[in-house]
């Protein structure tokens, strides 16, 4: 059987206040971040973890993010850079549907998105803080295929998501027992950083502020039970160092 691969795709960056990193921190220090999507390479199917952002979208409606996206970082061109066109992705999972983690959905015609009941809820009904993060509804394009979700899932042999809400209703992490070496866990927006995990302060846009806490104290949990590395969701400077497509892990 071959073995499972994980690609870290490239989706470009972003630019937030230090203060949405960390909650009251630095406010009015600007961070450049990374945005990202995982492509597992699997014997059931190709798995992807969210799809980074639309960049036409983010310039008309969040200009302040200051986005910067080349061509090449545009999801498709990132996944034939694997070896793979859109049409071939099985299931996509987003970790939630804030606009940086759905904007290559439109291009997944093929694909079933694994989705919790609540985030789609939130996201077609949001609360009122919630509009901006949720402006980018191209993930619910005419033929887009769901399946609810509850609780934590094993979608493929080693490939788990893990139930982590705070930041939004319905966040997934999701966790890839690797055939050679670390388990890789990640995070989605249950952890910007690093010192969001080491720290336990969550990150500045919430939904729920105590179970984003509990996240994060799960997901360092888990990471300790399995030996898994923890792999954050937008922090440059470890993002730089990890290997990206079309290299990969595995």
């Amino acid at each position: 059987m071959a073995k499972k691969k994980v690609y870290i795709l490239d989706s470009g960056s972003l630019v937030i206040d230090r203060s949405e990193v960390l909650w009251h921190i630095d406010v009015g220090t600007p961070v450049r971040f990374p945005v990202y999507s995982v492509l597992v390479e699997h014997p059931e199917g190709l798995i992807l973890y969210d799809t980074g952002f639309d960049l036409e979208h983010v310039q008309r409606v969040l200009p302040f993010e200051l986005p910067e996206q080349a061509p090449e970082q545009a999801l498709p061109a990132q996944l034939r850079l694997c070896g793979f066109e859109p049409a071939q992705v099985e299931y996509v999972i987003n970790s939630h549907f804030h606009f940086d983690h759905v904007g290559g959905n439109r291009y997944l015609s093929e694909a079933t998105t694994l989705v919790s009941k609540e985030e789609l809820r939130h996201a077609k009904v949001p609360e009122p803080f919630e509009r901006l993060g949720y402006s980018d509804l191209a993930f619910d394009y005419p033929g887009a295929k769901y399946e609810v979700i509850t609780g934590d899932v094993e979608i493929a042999d080693g490939v788990r998501l893990l139930e982590t809400p705070g930041h939004t209703a319905g966040h997934y992490s999701m966790l890839v027992e690797m055939d050679e070496g670390a388990p890789m866990l990640f995070a989605g927006d249950a952890a910007y950083s690093f010192e969001n995990l080491e720290r336990e302060i969550i990150g500045g846009f919430h939904l729920d502020p105590s179970a984003s806490v509990d996240s994060i104290r799960r997901l360092k949990r888990v990471a300790k039970e399995r030996g898994a590395q923890i792999y954050p969701s937008h922090e440059m400077a470890p993002f730089q160092t990890w290997r990206r497509a079309p290299l990969f892990y595995g």
